[in-house]
């Protein structure tokens, strides 16, 4: 166990100063803190590489995932090396995504979605045509399925005939009747939506991602898109795990450079070029347009810092 602690201790040190490092929450006694268990590694490798996962803040799955990956790059490279981080697609068990050898794989969108504007109501989405924004989607939370049914039908409405692509947020059946472009789901929707529904009516398909283990997870299904965050904290929705930040969402993004990938979570004109930098071609904004005093101005911008 201390060959295996010291290997843990070394990874640690050689990335301490990376920005992979998140500060271990404090667990209450009614949540324990992650376990990683011995008897499940294949080798000390593994089991060193989710140890040290654990100790720079990453979650119990995500930890897990990394640890295999540690093993398979060292079985791969003939040694370990405490220095490298795994960031290919073998590490990960995962093949760089082909599209013709997979028939279940979802319609494609471009690599490079741009700036992609998720806005609250189609009134906002009429906007964003306006503002002639790469790519929208709409995010319109109700119970109300009329409601729900005239949103989704306005905004398809509103983009038809322009260079704007639109996604429709949860309500995949209503966006399959409206022909909406694109539908973007939760790792929790895939329980529910009815994927070969969507692949069939030709709607593409964008999943969302927070850790390397749900990034494993979605490439499963080979969606249009991947989008990772949450990079920056963020009130508009409860995340499943803390702030990723930029030095994972770049890590994030050499893994899975085969995918068109969108970033996303408390972006803003501040930290927009940091990370269109990452490598990933979309980058999803809210606030930052919603809370702009002139939106279509602040669509401009926001461009021109993800080009600069």
């Amino acid at each position: 166990m201390s060959l295996i602690r010291d290997l843990a201790d070394q990874i640690v040190a050689a990335h301490r100063n990376n920005d992979l490092c998140i500060p271990i929450p404090v667990f209450s006694l009614n949540t324990p803190p992650p376990q990683i268990d011995n008897e499940a590694a294949v080798d000390h490798y593994e089991l060193a590489g989710a140890l040290a996962a654990i100790e720079m803040g990453f979650i119990e799955s995500d930890a897990k995932t990394l640890g295999k990956a540690w093993s398979r790059m060292t079985l791969q490279d003939g040694g370990f090396n405490p220095f490298k981080w795994p960031n290919r697609p073998e590490h990960f068990d995962l093949l760089p995504w082909t599209r013709n050898m997979n028939p279940n794989a979802f319609k494609e969108c471009p690599k490079r979605l741009g700036l992609y504007g998720v806005m609250p109501d189609a009134d906002w989405v009429k906007r964003m045509v306006d503002a002639e924004i790469p790519t929208v989607q709409l995010r319109f939370k109700s119970e109300d399925k009329s409601k729900i049914r005239k949103q989704i039908k306005e905004s398809v409405a509103a983009v038809k005939d322009s260079k704007t692509l639109l996604f429709i947020n949860d309500y995949w059946q209503e966006a399959i009747d409206a022909g909406a472009y694109g539908v973007h789901l939760g790792q929790e929707d895939m329980e529910v939506a009815d994927l070969d529904e969507i692949r069939a009516a030709g709607l593409r398909l964008g999943l969302s991602t927070h850790g390397y283990a749900e990034l494993t997870y979605a490439d499963r299904f080979c969606p249009s898109y991947i989008a990772m965050g949450a990079v920056f904290p963020t009130n508009l929705k409860k995340m499943p795990t803390a702030p990723q930040g930029l030095g994972r969402l770049y890590q994030y993004a050499k893994l899975m450079s085969h995918y068109p990938l969108v970033a996303i979570g408390g972006i803003d004109q501040d930290s927009i070029h940091a990370v269109a930098k990452s490598g990933v071609g979309s980058v999803a904004v809210v606030r930052a347009i919603t809370q702009a005093k002139d939106p279509k101005a602040a669509v401009k911008h926001l461009q021109e810092l993800m080009q600069a």
